[in-house]
């Protein structure tokens, strides 16, 4: 999906990697926050108040730690995470593509679902007939003649639009900032369910390895650009963060101000008490933005997985495209995904993380072949291994969701 003509002059080059690395970025950090996203922030923000700010806070800190080593070992490499995992132990690629396109399909039933939720309360439109022409839109991105450069686009601007809104909501609810600063870092009570389940939901499964993945299909990896590698990474982490703090900060400053939220949609019920009609609008913006992008993220990392990186651009994107396609007629059918293949999606994502994050920070700690000679910062390994332990406990976790189904 690399926009830039082998005989493009060095300054179109630059600005074309730009382009990438800013679609990168903005992948990365929308794919994190999806329609599940939303309204696991507002359950919990209703659940814990203030005390949900630390919750957020070890989110952003185990995402650092995750994407700082996956976008710096992909980066330098210049394979996809399944490539190296096959170099590293033969078949553990294929089991880790599998894991990816199996769970990214599934949610990917839930997010044009998602999609359908949020032009209707836009627009007033039948969720079904939202949900198709959300789908269509996404398949018309993949089939443009410079697709790489439409997807980096409309991630940015519906990013942007994302984030200009919820600040638009987060100043008109006027939250209590300063307690919410307190609860930071010393939050009234701590629940290590809802830490596990909001860390699982923004850093797993394809998420981990969205915004990498476009990155080095745009051409950017190697050596020679680990500065520029590791500069997107925290850029795109910060752009992750500000739209989670500032959903929180909208629903919380609904909250404190003594509104009881309650039934299926509280996040359009919060948006609608801080804005009035226009807040449910804006809920709705939202929500279609963030449900499209991930529709796109989803797609764009499963089948990059299931595809070598030097295959022909135009076979992904119609892969892509085969892909978002079954998912909508899937969603059409059945309405939603069900609730048994949500599980089980979940906890595939659950073990994803654990499973290609330890090679890939293997790689970083013994295989300097597969990193051109690159000396890994050893500070950023302890930083890895440190968030790796975590993520084992959150697979565990994801493994007692599939337990249930036999309960």
């Amino acid at each position: 999906m690399t926009d830039v003509p082998a005989a493009a002059r060095p300054k179109d080059r630059t600005g074309s990697h730009r382009t990438a690395l800013l679609g990168a970025m903005f992948l990365m950090a929308t794919s994190a926050i999806g329609p599940g996203f939303i309204t696991q922030t507002t359950v919990f923000t209703v659940q814990l108040g203030a005390a949900f700010a630390f919750a957020i806070l070890l989110s952003i800190l185990v995402d650092i730690a995750v994407q700082l080593n996956v976008w710096r070992v992909i980066g330098v490499s210049g394979l996809r995470a399944q490539e190296l995992a096959n170099k590293v132990l033969p078949g553990a690629g294929y089991v880790l593509a599998v894991l990816v396109f199996v769970g990214g399909a599934v949610f990917n039933i839930g997010n044009i679902a998602g999609t359908g939720l949020g032009l209707n309360a836009m627009l007033g439109l039948d969720p079904k007939l939202g949900g198709a022409l959300s789908a269509a839109l996404a398949i018309l991105v993949f089939l443009s003649k410079r697709a790489g450069l439409a997807l980096d686009r409309i991630v940015v601007l519906l990013g942007a639009v994302m984030i200009l809104l919820m600040l638009y909501v987060a100043v008109v609810a006027a939250p209590p900032v300063g307690e919410a600063l307190k609860n930071t870092v010393l939050p009234e009570k701590i629940d290590v369910l809802v830490v596990t389940t909001l860390i699982g939901g923004t850093v797993g499964g394809y998420i981990t390895y969205s915004g990498a993945h476009r990155m080095i299909d745009s051409g950017v990896s190697g050596v020679e650009h680990v500065k520029e590698v590791s500069r997107s990474s925290v850029l795109g982490i910060l752009v992750t963060c500000v739209m989670r703090v500032l959903l929180f900060l909208a629903i919380f400053g609904v909250v404190a101000g003594g509104v009881t939220l309650a039934g299926d949609n509280m996040a359009a019920q919060a948006f609608g008490a801080a804005a009035g009609e226009i807040g449910l609008r804006i809920f709705g913006v939202v929500l279609w933005a963030a449900a499209l992008t991930s529709v796109i993220g989803a797609a764009f990392t499963s089948i990059s997985f299931v595809t070598r990186s030097g295959g022909s651009p135009r076979t992904r994107n119609l892969l892509t495209v085969a892909f978002i396609l079954v998912c909508a007629v899937l969603y059409l059918v059945l309405g939603k995904a069900p609730q048994t293949l949500l599980i089980f999606a979940g906890a595939f994502n659950g073990l994803i993380l654990p499973f290609g994050f330890a090679i890939l920070l293997w790689i970083g700690w013994r295989r300097r072949d597969l990193l051109h000679g690159y000396r890994y910062p050893a500070w950023l390994l302890v930083v890895g291994v440190l968030a790796w332990l975590l993520t084992v406990y959150l697979a565990w976790n994801s493994l007692a969701g599939l337990a249930k189904l036999w309960g």
